[in-house]
């Protein structure tokens, strides 16, 4: 599993960040605090505190290539 801390500042960057995470087959969630939602889910993401970073959990140690599509959302 690996951790990365997330920023999504836009509704428009929640989209792409989802329409990214969702062609992977592996689990992958995000975390804010406490809660925590799947990664693939628009509105899972919406129901988080979008204003401070969110921590990204891939749960797959073969994800080189989701690291490089997601590198404009890491903080």
């Amino acid at each position: 599993m690996k951790s990365v801390p997330i920023k999504l500042k836009l509704a428009e960057d929640v989209k792409k960040f989802v329409s990214i995470v969702e062609k992977y087959n592996y689990e992958i969630d995000l975390r804010d605090g406490r809660h925590v939602v799947n990664a693939k889910s628009l509105l899972g993401i919406f129901s988080l505190e979008l204003s401070s970073p969110l921590v990204l959990e891939i749960f797959s140690d073969d994800c080189d290539n989701l690291l490089e599509d997601i590198k404009p959302f890491i903080a």
